[in-house]
């Protein structure tokens, strides 16, 4: 009886560890088999997109503000 219970107990582990697993992997897999046949993936760089957008509101910023007079320039040098 106790050799039931176990081979119950192991074989239940064994379906809630297999199932788990194929829960994760079912949602990437064609992501995996992609990567498997040797294409790869572009590099995800969400700084170099923030550097750009930086960039560019510097630019808008630096148009958009009033050129210094020259009167001030000379102010300044002084």
């Amino acid at each position: 009886m106790m050799i039931v219970v176990s081979v119950l107990v192991f074989t239940g582990a064994l379906v809630a560890a297999i199932a788990t697993i194929a829960l994760m992997i079912a949602p990437q897999w064609r992501r995996i088999l992609h990567l498997a046949t040797g294409h790869v993936e572009p590099a995800f760089t969400p700084l170099a997109t923030l550097v750009v957008a930086e960039r560019r509101i510097a630019v808008r910023r630096w148009a958009a503000s009033s050129p210094v007079s020259s009167l001030a320039r000379r102010r300044v040098a002084a």
